[in-house]
C-alpha cells in the first residue's frame, strides 16, 4: 500500500478537523465557558501537530488503488474520532475517555447512541461540537476535502477511491466527470437542505441555537439533541418540519441532483426512492391504527408515527415520545425498520434499501430458477440488468453484516441486561440509528454498560457507518505486505 499517500490524506483531514473546531471555540468564547474554550484549543493545537506534518510531506509516488482508498478512510475516521474526543476530555464534561470515544463516534457516524444522562447541563459551545460531528460526519469529512484538494490535477479516479469506501453503496457513480465537482454538488445540495430547515424552524419560533444544533442532527440523520427529552419539547409544527426533513435526507442525492436538471420523470422513476417511501407510507398506516387510542387526536396520533417512522429509517434517533411503551406490535415494526435504513447515497444508515430490494429480487430468481431450470431470469434495477458480480457482492455483504451483528449482540450480553436491550443496542448502533428498547430506550441511555460493551458498540458504530470493509481490512494481514511506495 501507499503509506505516504494514505497518511497524507488523513494529516490533510486532521488539519480540516481542527478548522471546524473553531466556531465552536468562539462560542466558548462568548459564553465566557473558559474549561471548555482551554479544551478546543489543546484539542486544535494536537490535530495540527499531528496532522500537519504527513499532510506537508508530499508523495514521491501517487499511485493509489481501492485498497487505500479503504485503508485511508478507515485510519481517517478512526483518527477524527480519537481526537474529536478531546474536548469532551479536557473540559470535563465527560470524565471518561472511553466514554469520551463513545460518544464522539456516536457523532461522527451519525448514530446518537449517548452515554450522557444530562445533556442540558452541558456547555453550549461542547453542545454544538456533538451536533456538529453529526454534520460533519453525515456526508463525510472526505468527501469535503476532494472539493478543495483532489489527490492530483488530472483527477484521475483516486478520489473516486474515497468516495466509494466513505459514501458506500452498491454503485456509486460521478455526477458530472470531474470527481471535484461531483463532491461539490454533493455538499452545496447538503448545504442548500440544511439551511431551508433552519429556516423553517426558525419561523416556528425555535431558540437560535437549537435549530442550529437540530439541524446538524436532522441533516446528518443523527440524533443528538439539546434537551433530555430529544425533541418532545418543541412545538408540533417543528416535529413535523423535522420528520419531514429526516425523510428527505434519506434519500439518494442524485435525485436532487436529477430534479436541479429537470429530469423530474427519471428521479421519480428510481425504484429504490418509491420502495422507501412505500415502506414509510405503509409503517406510518399500521403503527398510527395500532397507537391510535393512546393519544387524543388525529393529527398527534399521525404526527407521532410519522416521526418515529421518519427517525428510525432515516437512523435519525430522534424521538417526540417513548416509543418503548408502545404496542409490542408496533415495537416490533420500528425494530424492523431498522434494518432496511435508508437509501444509498444519503445520509442515512441501515443496510440499505436498495440491498433489501436485491437480495429480494435474488431470492425470488433463486425460487423461479428450481422450477424452471434452463430460464434466463435477469435482476433489474431502474430499467438496468444487474449483473451477478453485483448481486453476489450484496449477498456477501449481508452474510458479514449479520455475522457481526451476532457476535456484537452475543459480546454485549456479557454485561447481563436482557435480551431485548443487548440485541436492539446492537442493532441500533450497527445500522447508526441510536434508541432501541429496554435498556437503550428513547428515555434511558448506554451509560450502564460496561467500557467492554462500550468499545464493541463503538466498533458496531464504525462498522455500519463505512459499511464494513474499510474498518474490517485494517485487520487483514495480507493487505500490509506489500508496499507500492
Amino acid at each position: 500500500m501507499n503509506y505516504r499517500v494514505i497518511f497524507n490524506i488523513v494529516g490533510k483531514v486532521l488539519c480540516v478537523e481542527a478548522v471546524f473546531m473553531l466556531p465552536a471555540f468562539f462560542i466558548a468564547l462568548y459564553c465566557g465557558e473558559k474549561a471548555a474554550a482551554l479544551s478546543f484549543v489543546v484539542a486544535m493545537m494536537l490535530l495540527i501537530l499531528v496532522g500537519l506534518p504527513p499532510a506537508l510531506r508530499k508523495p514521491r509516488c501517487r499511485d493509489f488503488f481501492a485498497r487505500d482508498g479503504l485503508a485511508a478512510v478507515g485510519f481517517t475516521w478512526i483518527a477524527v474520532s480519537v481526537l474529536g474526543a478531546v474536548p469532551f476530555f479536557i473540559s470535563g464534561a465527560i470524565p471518561n475517555f472511553i466514554d469520551c470515544i463513545f460518544e464522539t463516534v456516536s457523532g461522527f457516524t451519525t448514530t446518537g447512541a449517548s452515554i450522557l444522562r444530562d445533556v442540558e447541563v452541558l456547555p453550549r459551545s461542547i453542545l454544538y461540537w456533538r451536533s456538529f460531528t453529526h454534520w460533519l460526519g453525515g456526508m463525510g469529512v472526505l468527501v469535503f476535502l476532494l472539493i478543495f484538494n483532489p489527490m492530483t490535477g488530472k483527477d484521475t479516479g483516486e478520489g473516486m477511491h474515497l468516495l466509494r469506501a466513505e459514501s458506500p453503496g452498491i454503485v456509486i457513480s460521478k455526477l458530472v466527470p470531474r470527481m471535484k465537482d461531483s463532491a461539490g454538488i454533493l455538499y452545496l445540495i447538503y448545504i442548500g437542505l440544511t439551511l431551508l430547515q433552519m429556516v423553517m424552524l426558525l419561523c416556528g419560533g425555535m431558540p437560535l441555537f437549537d435549530t442550529v444544533t437540530l439541524t446538524f442532527g436532522t441533516a446528518g440523520t443523527g440524533g443528538f439533541g439539546v434537551l433530555n427529552d430529544s425533541v418532545a419539547s418543541y412545538s408540533p409544527y417543528c416535529q413535523w418540519v423535522i420528520a419531514v426533513f429526516l425523510l428527505l435526507f434519506s434519500i439518494n442525492f442524485n435525485i436532487y441532483f436529477l430534479l436541479l436538471l429537470r429530469k423530474v420523470r427519471k428521479a421519480l422513476c428510481n425504484e429504490e426512492l418509491r420502495v422507501f417511501l412505500l415502506i414509510a407510507f405503509v409503517a406510518v398506516a399500521i403503527i398510527a391504527v395500532n397507537t391510535f387510542d393512546r393519544y387524543a387526536t388525529v393529527e398527534e396520533t399521525l404526527r407521532h408515527s410519522l416521526f418515529q417512522v421518519a427517525s428510525i429509517m432515516s437512523t435519525g434517533g430522534f424521538s417526540t415520545v417513548d416509543f418503548d411503551a408502545w404496542p409490542q406490535f408496533s415495537r416490533t415494526i420500528l425494530v424492523l425498520l431498522m434494518f432496511g435504513g435508508a437509501c444509498t447515497g444519503s445520509t442515512g444508515g441501515g443496510a440499505k434499501i436498495a440491498r433489501i430490494v436485491v437480495m429480494v429480487k435474488a431470492a425470488r430468481r433463486a425460487v423461479y430458477r428450481a422450477i424452471h431450470p434452463n430460464a434466463v431470469y435477469l435482476i433489474h434495477m431502474d430499467g438496468e440488468v444487474v449483473d451477478d458480480e453485483t448481486v453476489n457482492s450484496v449477498g456477501a455483504y449481508m452474510l458479514v453484516y449479520f455475522l457481526i451483528l451476532a457476535a456484537a449482540t452475543l459480546l454485549v450480553t456479557l454485561d447481563g441486561f436482557s435480551f431485548e436491550s443487548n440485541f436492539t443496542a446492537a442493532v441500533s448502533c450497527m445500522n447508526n440509528v441510536g434508541p432501541g428498547l429496554g435498556a437503550v430506550s428513547p428515555t434511558m441511555n448506554y451509560a450502564d454498560f460496561s467500557w467492554f460493551s462500550k468499545l464493541v458498540l463503538t466498533f458496531a458504530m464504525l462498522i455500519g457507518r463505512l459499511e464494513i470493509y474499510p474498518v474490517l481490512m485494517l485487520f487483514v494481514p495480507s493487505v500490509w505486505r506489500k508496499i507500492s511506495c
